[in-house]
C-alpha cells in the first residue's frame, strides 16, 4: 500500500459526528480486494455513490442521475472522499443535520476488474473497469473532465457505460431497479424503520413515483390457469401516491396531476396508509362503460363529480416495496385495502377462465378490451410479456404532423395528419382522420394548429396527392384514434378522433406495443 494512503480516510472522520451517526467509523484496510457498491443516497438531492476497493479504501464518486446503460449517456460523477470497507455494508438514514444526512441503499454490489493499470488510471483521468456486480455488468469508464472555474475545487468526471453484450439504451437501471440488492426493502421502507427506532409506528413519507408497467398487444388473449383478465379501461393511467394526507396523482410519464383530480385525492386520504397503487382515472359513458371522450369532456367542464379511479396494484404499501410478489398477492391485499371504500375509488376486479370467451363476452358487452396479466409476475416499469392486451376494436396513439384546410365555412380543419415515430427517431405517415370532431373539438383544436404551424412537413414522406393540400404543424400532439385494422403499409382503414392525450410525449409514440415477441 502506498505510503500516502495511510491518512486517506482522514476528511471523512473530519467530516462526521461517530456518536451521532450510524455509519461505521472504520480504517484503511490491509487486505486487497475488489470489492464495488453503488449506493442511492436521498440526501439534500437523490444521488447515487459509486465506489471502487482500491488500495484498502473505496475511491467514491457522487453519480447525481445515477449509472446509466446506455454508451451515449455520460453521467456527471463528482469525486468526493474515500470511505472506509466497512461502508460496503452500510444502509440506514443518516440524521438530519449530520454530513450528508438522509436515507441510504445499497442499491447494487459486487466486484470489478481493472482494464489496466487502475492507479495509472486515477492519476491520468481515464479509469476503465468492467463491473461483475448483482445489477450492473460489463465494460465502464470514469473520465475525468477539464478544470473549469465554476467547478470550484470539486473533481468531476464523467462515468460511461461501454459499447459491449451488456449495452442496453432501452433499460433504464434507475427505473428497473428501487430497492436493496440486500433487503429488498424501498427508500420509503429503510426510512420507515429508522422511524419507527425513533417511535413512529408507520412509515409518513410520500412514496417516489415509479414508472408504471406496460402491456404489449397481440391480436389473441393468452391461454393457460397462470393468467387473469382486467377489462381495459378507457381513460388515463396514473399512480397514486399516498401518505395520509399528502397526496400525489402522477400520469405515467411522472407529470403531477393531482390538481385535476381533487375529488379522487380527497377520497385517497381516507386510506389512512402509505401507498402506491396503479389505476386508472375514467368516466363511465351513458351505456355503463368507461369512455374517453366523456372523461375529456368531464375535465373540459370541471365536472369533478364524473370521475372515478379504478385501482388494480399496489406498488408500495406502509413501507414494504410489494412490487416482487406475484401479482395475486398484490391484488389480494388491494383489494382489502379497498374492500370498503365508495365512489370515486373502486377496486379493478379480474375475470378467470377461457381466455377467448372472455374476450368475445367483453367485445360483446361494448368494453375496449381486456389486459391479460400473469397471476405469478413481479411488477416491472417496462414494458413486459407478463401483461398482454388485446382489444376489440384497433386504437393508439399517434402524433398529429399536419391537416387539411376544410372547404366548409366555419370548420377550422377537415382532417388531421397522423403519424408514429420508428426507432430510429423518424416520423412515419399513418394516415389522415376526419371524422369524431363537434363544433367545440374544430374551435379548439384547430387554433392549435394554426398556433403550430411550419414551412416543412415532419414526416419522413407523405403521398403526393396529400401533400399538395396540407398544411405542417409542429409534432407535439398526440391524438388517440379508434380503427378498424392497419393495411399493410401501416396506414390506418375508418380512423375516428377520440380526443388529445396530454399525459404522453408524442416522442413516445412509437408503436412500441405491438411489437411481436416470442416468449
Amino acid at each position: 500500500m502506498p505510503a500516502a494512503q495511510a491518512d486517506t480516510l482522514s476528511t471523512y472522520h473530519r467530516k462526521r459526528d461517530f456518536k451521532a451517526t450510524s455509519e461505521p467509523r472504520g480504517r484503511v484496510g490491509r487486505h486487497v480486494g475488489h470489492s464495488f457498491v453503488i449506493q442511492k443516497h436521498d440526501a439534500t438531492r437523490l444521488h447515487f455513490d459509486f465506489r471502487l476497493e482500491l488500495d484498502g479504501v473505496l475511491k467514491s464518486w457522487a453519480v447525481t442521475k445515477g449509472p446509466s446503460l446506455d454508451p451515449e449517456e455520460k453521467r456527471l460523477a463528482v469525486r468526493v472522499e474515500d470511505h472506509p470497507l466497512d461502508y460496503g455494508g452500510f444502509e440506514g438514514t443518516i440524521p438530519e443535520g449530520q454530513y450528508g444526512g438522509g436515507t441510504v441503499m445499497l442499491w447494487d454490489e459486487g466486484t470489478w476488474e481493472p482494464e489496466g493499470d487502475s492507479h495509472e488510471g486515477l492519476r491520468k483521468g481515464k479509469l476503465s473497469f468492467i463491473l461483475h456486480g448483482k445489477r450492473l455488468k460489463g465494460g465502464f469508464a470514469l473520465v475525468r473532465m477539464r478544470k473549469d472555474r465554476s467547478a470550484g475545487k470539486r473533481e468531476n468526471w464523467l462515468l460511461i457505460k461501454q459499447r459491449d453484450d451488456e449495452a442496453d439504451a432501452k433499460l433504464d437501471p434507475i427505473e428497473t431497479w428501487q430497492t436493496s440488492v440486500r433487503t429488498k426493502r424501498s427508500m420509503a421502507g429503510i426510512a420507515g424503520k429508522a422511524k419507527r427506532k425513533t417511535g413512529n409506528r408507520r412509515d409518513t413519507s410520500l412514496p417516489p413515483f415509479i414508472a408504471p408497467q406496460l402491456a404489449y398487444l397481440k391480436e389473441q388473449p393468452p391461454e393457460g390457469k397462470q393468467w387473469i383478465h382486467e377489462i381495459k379501461y378507457d381513460g388515463y393511467r396514473i399512480i397514486a401516491a399516498v401518505a395520509g394526507d399528502e397526496i400525489r396523482l402522477s400520469t405515467r410519464s411522472g407529470q403531477d396531476w393531482t390538481r385535476k383530480f381533487t375529488s379522487i385525492a380527497k377520497a385517497l386520504r381516507k386510506l389512512k396508509a402509505q401507498a402506491l397503487i396503479d389505476g386508472e382515472v375514467v368516466v363511465f359513458g351513458a351505456a355503463g362503460r368507461t369512455s374517453f371522450s366523456a372523461l375529456q369532456q368531464a375535465l373540459s367542464e370541471n365536472d369533478d363529480a364524473a370521475l372515478r379511479y379504478i385501482v388494480f396494484d399496489l406498488l408500495i404499501l406502509d413501507g414494504e416495496d410489494l412490487r416482487r410478489s406475484p401479482l395475486s398477492e398484490r391484488k389480494k391485499r388491494l383489494k382489502a385495502l379497498f374492500g370498503r371504500m365508495a365512489a370515486p375509488l373502486s377496486y379493478g376486479d379480474h375475470i378467470t377462465g377461457d381466455s377467448d370467451k372472455v374476450l368475445r363476452e367483453a367485445c360483446r358487452l361494448g368494453v375496449e378490451g381486456l389486459v391479460s396479466k400473469d397471476k405469478t409476475s413481479p411488477y416491472v416499469s417496462r414494458r413486459a410479456l407478463s401483461w398482454i392486451k388485446s382489444k376489440c376494436l384497433g386504437r393508439s396513439e399517434f402524433v398529429i404532423g399536419g391537416y387539411r384546410p376544410s372547404d366548409k365555412k366555419g370548420r377550422s380543419f377537415a382532417s388531421l395528419l397522423v403519424g408514429e415515430y420508428d426507432k430510429g427517431g423518424r416520423l412515419l405517415y399513418r394516415g389522415r382522420v376526419g371524422t369524431g370532431y363537434d363544433e367545440a373539438v374544430l374551435r379548439s383544436l384547430g387554433a392549435k394548429l394554426r398556433a403550430r404551424e411550419i414551412e416543412k412537413f415532419p414526416f419522413i414522406e407523405v403521398p403526393r396527392a396529400i401533400r399538395g393540400r396540407a398544411r405542417w404543424v409542429k409534432p407535439d400532439l398526440v391524438a388517440e384514434i379508434a380503427f378498424t385494422e392497419r393495411t399493410r403499409d401501416g396506414i390506418l382503414r375508418h380512423p375516428v378522433f377520440l380526443g388529445l392525450r396530454a399525459d404522453k410525449r408524442a416522442r413516445d409514440v412509437t408503436g412500441a406495443d405491438r411489437a411481436e415477441i416470442k416468449a
